[in-house]
């Protein structure tokens, strides 16, 4: 299902940090204007240092979920889960606008292998993503935690899965490649960090993928290591530097970029859903 390009429009072009989720327990989307109300009262509690707030108080943050029925990959996925944090200034209007200050978001992209296992009252969503200051992650973190009884860890990203991504972002057919494909490698055991940057040009990128992908559409695990071996040679040819040993820490491409640590950004709308899909399938690995 394509997710609509308006409605998802602000997804884009931000860095998302990463985070799995196990199953919320009697989690009630009609229940999402308490939720608000609630989530709102425990982090002015806690801004306050632990003194009660009354629920339904007028409160400097205002806190804000609602559902992204666009972004789920089959029937079985449940609608994404938008959590907004903004603050209202008390000097202007009520007619003034909010400021955004913290954004998050709960989805499950072709998450059939975790959904189907998990019990009645159970919720999957397992990708979480977050952009903002820590301390609002860590405050809307524990709050979902004590209500539905699931558990946050930041996902990070292998270097198997990184070239994985590079791979298929590469390979993909776009109307305008606007930025080269990046590599950063870090470089182990020296005194002072190094880093190491590979670019290249997206077409080129791309024209080595078709020449590796045997049945378009598939990917095999033979198919990245050989494209990424190829991308070895030249640069071993060029600086005689052997990059298989240092370490893949950052891909970046016209579709998306990706870092080690588990920072995301998503760049293109067309491919939102294949990236999310992969992200996903991420996350439910950690937890199974």
């Amino acid at each position: 299902e394509k997710a609509d390009p308006q409605k998802t429009a602000f997804l884009l072009r931000k860095a998302w940090t990463l985070y799995s989720v196990t199953p919320l327990y009697g989690f009630r989307r009609a229940r999402l204007r308490d939720y608000a109300r609630l989530l709102g009262a425990f982090i002015a509690a806690e801004k306050q240092k632990g003194l009660a707030v009354e629920v339904g108080v007028e409160l400097d943050i205002k806190v804000a979920l609602s559902s992204l029925a666009e972004l789920r990959g089959s029937e079985l996925d449940q609608a994404a889960l938008l959590v907004q944090l903004s603050s209202r200034s008390r000097a202007s209007s009520r007619s003034s606008e909010d400021k955004p200050l913290w954004s998050g978001w709960f989805c499950s992209v072709f998450g059939d292998d975790l959904s189907e296992n998990v019990p009645e009252h159970f919720t999957c969503l397992p990708l979480f993503l977050s952009h903002g200051a820590e301390s609002y992650t860590s405050l809307v973190g524990s709050w979902f935690q004590k209500t539905f009884d699931c558990c946050f860890r930041r996902l990070a990203i292998s270097p198997l899965n990184l070239s994985w991504m590079v791979a298929m972002w590469a390979g993909c057919q776009l109307d305008r490649a606007t930025s080269a494909v990046e590599l950063v490698f870090s470089v182990p055991r020296l005194s002072q960090p190094l880093d190491i940057s590979y670019a290249i040009h997206p077409e080129d990128a791309k024209a080595l993928w078709d020449t590796v992908q045997k049945t378009p559409g598939e990917i095999t695990q033979e198919e990245v290591d050989v494209f990424m071996d190829c991308l070895y040679a030249h640069f071993h040819r060029h600086f005689k530097i052997h990059l298989s040993a240092a370490k893949l820490v950052k891909v970046s491409t016209s579709v998306a970029s990706a870092h080690c640590d588990g920072i995301v950004k998503i760049l293109h709308s067309e491919y939102l859903p294949g990236v999310l899909m992969l992200l996903t399938e991420l996350a439910i690995s950690q937890i199974q």
